[in-house]
């Protein structure tokens, strides 16, 4: 792996193996493998349990939820409290509920309601998990070495999801159907092991003042997020292009199987090219950068790199064309994800981080459930292929969003580009 933003020595000792973060990798790569495992059992048992598909997608719909109602809630607490102290809290807990949703299933006990259940209260401490994570990273490393510790997390968690724990998962259902969801308990129970031993603490933050509320303190975050014109930009531009990749996910497998009359082996060829590319963009995202002079260059360029290679998928009717498109789609995608996390962990307050960083998912987030609607729309009005066209419009347009905001974006350090605490 590049390493443009780590310099020398300090890059060895940042992110050598006895360093915090690389335990805080280890978490989650560990969390992301019992996450794999229970991604391929969770629909299998929930089609084994009914056969109604609204029952099944409310399956779906309850572990998506929780990020709208309780996002920015989870932000304003995550700077509230000790992150370290929340992450392992919040994986302890998950891992007795996993524990506990396991022996139901070797009982026969699990029932929908009990599936549904557990979407929700997993994804809703997530939402405190993730936020608390995306502020406890830059107390790790260095702000200057954050896009390649941001790069590492995302490789490695791809990695270990999509090449071991999608193959592993099968073998583990083969023997019962409770066990990957005994595994991924103890997951959460390893990961919250190895977050707790880091040795650094909660930032220093000023002392709150009487009266405060965590409304009002949600309410800064957003007003924080607004007052930034690069922030404001991006979140802008993720949130239309994620209402087109919400398009392009629900409907993937109606494009390749109709459309490119592929069958189960095309599903894979592609969703495994998308998979190979994510994993080449985290390797070389910092490579990527110093060529192409600068993160905000980088960041449109990735934009418009998506939208072209989705209009390829949607017109070009062949497999192989196909897969090297969502392989290409998936490298820009992940250089996309690494700078856009590191840019909000550079421009943000420390003490606001938390809010910040939620209220970004959250405007992200939402329009992803209306992008799978379009999408399925869209594919039965006007033909298979369209969710692709349409997912690269939205890419493109969010692309066209980011124009004013890479104008001079290069030229200004991260420090200078931090939020001023006046416009709170």
């Amino acid at each position: 792996m590049a390493r443009t933003d780590v310099g020398g020595a300090a890059g060895v000792g940042v992110f050598g193996p006895r360093g915090g973060f690389g335990r805080l990798w280890s978490a989650a790569v560990v969390s992301r493998f019992g996450d794999a495992l229970r991604g391929t059992a969770l629909p299998l048992l929930a089609h084994a349990l009914t056969a109604d598909p609204l029952l099944i997608a409310l399956v779906t719909a309850c572990g998506f939820a929780p990020w709208l109602l309780f996002g920015l809630l989870g932000g304003a607490v995550a700077d509230r409290v000790d992150q370290r102290r929340a992450m392992w809290a919040v994986d302890v807990l998950r891992g007795l509920l996993m524990g506990g949703f396991a022996l139901a299933v070797a009982a026969g006990a699990a029932g929908i309601g009990l599936l549904l259940a557990l979407a929700f209260a997993l994804t809703t401490l997530q939402t405190l998990f993730d936020n608390a994570a995306t502020a406890l990273l830059p107390a790790v490393v260095p702000r200057e070495a954050l896009t390649s510790a941001n790069a590492r997390l995302m490789t490695g968690q791809e990695v270990v999801g999509r090449f071991v724990g999608g193959p592993v998962a099968p073998l583990l259902i083969g023997v019962g159907l409770a066990l990957p969801f005994a595994v991924d308990a103890a997951t959460y129970l390893i990961a919250a092991a190895l977050v707790a031993s880091l040795r650094t603490g909660a930032p220093p933050r000023p002392p709150a003042a009487s009266g405060r509320t965590l409304r009002r303190e949600i309410a800064e975050g957003i007003r924080a997020l607004w007052g930034d014109r690069v922030l404001r930009g991006f979140c802008l531009s993720v949130a239309l292009g994620n209402v087109g990749v919400g398009a392009l996910i629900a409907e993937l497998v109606v494009v390749v199987k109709d459309w490119l009359g592929a069958g189960d082996f095309g599903y894979v060829a592609v969703t495994t090219g998308y998979g190979a590319g994510t994993v080449l963009g985290g390797l070389l995202v910092g490579r990527v950068v110093a060529a192409l002079g600068g993160r905000f260059r980088t960041l449109l360029l990735a934009g418009v790199v998506q939208a072209v290679v989705l209009v390829a998928f949607g017109t070009v009717r062949a497999l192989w064309p196909a897969a090297l498109a969502l392989g290409l789609f998936g490298f820009a995608g992940t250089v996309w994800n690494v700078l856009e996390t590191t840019l909000v962990q550079q421009r943000a307050p420390e003490a606001m981080l938390g809010r910040i960083s939620s209220a970004f998912r959250t405007v992200s987030i939402a329009g992803t459930p209306l992008g799978a609607l379009l999408g399925g729309g869209a594919a039965a009005a006007w033909g298979p292929n369209s969710p692709a066209l349409v997912a690269a419009a939205l890419l493109g347009v969010g692309a066209v969003v980011l124009i004013p905001v890479v104008r001079g974006g290069d030229s200004t350090s991260s420090n200078s580009g931090q939020i001023p605490h006046t416009a709170l």
